[in-house]
């Protein structure tokens, strides 16, 4: 998947200072594809065991 296309059709709107967020995601897609062997489940279990204890919040933390 290009990258360019991605954002067209996935995200409506990227600030600038998140888009190293977005490129990894899309970086962790291409690696962990079904053309690498790896399904829908697999990809599901690695992307759940990389974010294990780490916390999602809307602000940076003062």
């Amino acid at each position: 998947m290009l990258p360019k296309r991605g954002m067209k059709g996935v995200y409506q709107h990227c600030a600038e200072h998140h888009l190293h967020r977005y490129l990894a995601e899309f970086d962790f897609r291409y690696s962990n594809r079904v053309a690498m062997g790896i399904d829908d489940n697999v990809r599901s279990l690695i992307a759940l065991k990389g974010a294990k204890g780490k916390r999602l919040t809307y602000r940076q933390p003062a």
